[in-house]
Parts: C-alpha cells; structure tokens; sequence
C-alpha cells in the first residue's frame, strides 16, 4: 500500500515538474516570438515624401538630370531662407539616396507625358525611423535628425507631405548599404537555389545508402564502421562540413565561391546522415511479411525493395528528408565559410552567379551598425520563420496522409 502511495506521489510530482517545464518553454517562445514581430512588423512599411513636380509634356525627358531636377523640386517646397550650404544639405538628407533612382524610374515611365502635381519618393531612414516611433523625439531632435532637420519634418508633416506605404524594396531588391532599400530578394533566390542543390543531391544518395545498409549489406566490420560513421556525421558540428565544403569544391574542384551551387553541396553533405537515418528507420518499419508475400509471387529481391518496400516507407523518408532541409535553410556556418557571407547587391540569375542566403543575411544585417537594419534583421527572421514553418507543415501533412496503420 506505501508502495503504490509513494509511486502515486512520484508520478504527481513529475506531472507537476512535467507542466512548468512546458510552461517556461511555452512563455520564453511566446516572448522570443513578441520581440521579433513587434520589432520586424514595421519593416512591411516605409516612408514617403511627396515631391512638387512641374515638367511639361513638350519637355525632353532624356535631357533632365534625375538627381539635380529633384533636388531642385524639393528645396523650392521649403521657404525661401533655405540658403545656407548647411540648410540645403539638411532638407536633401531628408530623401534617400534612391530617390533619384525612382525619378529616373518615372522619367523613363512618362517619356511623353506630363509630370505635374506632387509624387512620392523615398524619404531616408533617419526620416523612416522617426515617423515609425523608432526613435522618439527629445526636444528639437529625434535619433540622427537634428533642430534643423526636425525644422523641415515639422513643414513637411503639416502638409501632409509625408505618409507610411508598403515597403516594396524588402521583397523585390537585394542588399543595399542603405537601409531603406535593403530587401531580402537576392537572399531568398539564393536560398532557394542551395535547398534545391541540396534535395537533388542528397535525397537519392541518402535513400540509396539507407536501402543498402538496411537490406543489400552484409552484417560485417565494414558495414557497422559506415553505421557508426554516419550516426556521428549527424552530431558533427556544421562549421565542419563549411570546412570541408571549403576545402573540396573551391579549393580542390575550383568552383565559384558565394555561388549557390557550393552552398546547396556543402548542405547536401550535410543533411545526408539525417536523410540516411530517417530513410533507414522508415524502411525497417515496414512490416516483413509484406516483402515475403512479395518474393512468395516470384519477385527479386530488387523488384521487392523498389517495388513495395519503398513505396510504403516513403512517407517517412520524405518526412525525414523535409526535416533535414528545413535544418539546411537555418545554417549560417556552412555558409560563412564557403564564402556567401559577401556583400552582394544583384539578384542571382542563376546557381553559378554570387548570391547569399537569408540566414546569411540576418548575421550581416544583425552586425550592422545602422539602427535602421534592425526591424529589417526582425523581418527577414520573420520571412525565416514562416518557410520553416511551411515545410514542418508539410512534412505533418504527407506523414498523416500517406502514412499507413499496420
């Protein structure tokens, strides 16, 4: 009877410890993900100034200059003591340094059409991040924007000339050294290209090995080393396999380096313990007498493995194989080492062309000293999340579905 208390005891106390474990994991996730979507939410947004424009259509668009024209639109908005040197450098730190880039846009848009009336361009992240709340304005400054700065905000404000809109640069541009046309374009290509390089090569090696040690293989010394090599692979640090990504395809095979192609071959060596494990597991699981019933009507061996066992094990391999990706799109240290840590501004077009990847990304916007790559770093985590999120959903989904009770 004091045997079965104490057991009852036990078990409560372990229940007990058992849900403010669960709690604690539950609140610090609920309070990682608060800050990461309340600080990166803001970066869906950016801001705009409307600019006055007066171009005629008889005027020859192709012989205005976007930078000077547009300089010019914006001072004469502003009354007239705006002189000094240092005044005029004041109103014009007030627009990015890709708004003239957006008016050359518009020009070449509007080649024989007017141009008259107010449009908006992109105001600059100093400007961004005060009209956020980002930074709070102390007095007649607020963050970088100084007295004289926050002069022309006040006249810009009270006409109604600046307004939040949908932040376009963050999902159709690549990096940028200015925060405010940053995106995370290039590094979602680069990304896609490496997971793909990486399932192509690493899914059929990985269930071919998995089929030969689990039913080709004799049981000797040479096959219990390659189960024990694999099973330490899948503990082994990933900055190892950036280091012998580093080693084999740039410095032995003399492949590009930051190219997608050596990144998804750095990932694929690393997810193929995890694929070759999964796969093994799912092969066992299939019951025997499925396979005996098979060889009874005259099946090889072969016929049996690819003709019943696989197709039944599947839906764990591909579970296994979804899980192992999903691991390879949050690795930054493989990356790192093979080179895609470079600053790259252009959109890959291919997996031979310099790209980097998105956790990539987040470590270079992370380390950035502008406070404006912060809820940018946020946003792209955010992106990060929801693709990890899609393919555990995925990999839920295919094992529900094509999963079989025996």
């Amino acid at each position: 009877m004091n045997n079965i208390s104490s057991r009852n005891q036990s078990e409560k106390r372990f229940q007990f410890y058992g849900k403010v474990a669960v709690t604690l994991a539950i609140s610090f996730l609920v309070i990682l993900l608060y800050n990461i979507f309340s600080t990166g939410i803001s970066a869906f947004q950016q801001t705009y100034v409307a600019v006055k424009l007066d171009i005629p259509a008889s005027v020859d668009k192709k012989s205005i200059n976007p930078r000077s024209y547009l300089n010019k639109s914006f001072l004469e908005m502003f009354p007239p003591e705006v002189k000094s040197r240092n005044e005029r450098k004041a109103v014009l730190s007030l627009l990015s340094k890709g708004a003239k880039y957006e008016f050359q846009e518009l020009l070449e848009d509007n080649e024989s059409s007017s141009l008259q009336g107010y449009f908006w361009f992109l105001a600059s992240a100093d400007l961004d991040m005060y009209i956020k709340g980002t930074v709070k304005r102390q007095g007649d400054t607020a963050g970088r924007l100084d007295e004289v700065q926050m002069q022309y905000v006040d006249i810009l404000e009270s006409k109604n000339l600046v307004e939040l809109q949908s932040n376009k640069y963050l999902f159709s541009a690549a990096d940028s050294r200015e925060p405010e046309m940053a995106g995370i374009r290039g590094a979602i290509i680069g990304s896609l290209y490496a997971i793909l390089i990486a399932f192509l090569v690493s899914f059929p090696i990985a269930v071919l090995s998995a089929v030969y040690l689990e039913k080709l293989a004799s049981k000797n010394k040479f096959s219990d080393l390659i189960e024990t090599n694999i099973n330490n692979l899948a503990a082994v640090p990933s900055i190892v396999f950036g280091l012998l990504g580093l080693a084999i395809f740039l410095n032995f095979f003399n492949l590009p380096r930051s190219a997608p192609l050596v990144g998804g071959l750095t990932l694929a060596l690393m997810t193929l313990p995890t694929i070759v494990i999964a796969s093994r597991a799912a092969i066992k699981s299939v019951p025997p007498s499925i396979e005996e019933a098979a060889i009874g009507l005259g099946a090889s061996k072969v016929q049996t493995i690819f003709g019943f066992t696989l197709p039944l094990a599947m839906p764990g391999i591909l579970t296994g194989t979804i899980i192992g990706i999903a691991q390879a799109i949050g690795e930054t240290a493989p990356l790192l080492m093979i080179g895609m840590v470079a600053f790259v501004v252009d959109i890959p077009g291919g997996p031979m062309e310099p790209s980097t990847a998105l956790p990539v990304q987040i470590f270079l916007w992370a380390d950035s000293p502008e406070r404006a790559f912060t809820e940018r770093t946020s946003a792209a985590i955010m992106v990060l999340l929801v693709f990890l999120v899609l393919l555990n959903l995925t990999a839920i989904y295919l094992r529900k579905k094509l999963e079989k009770k025996w």
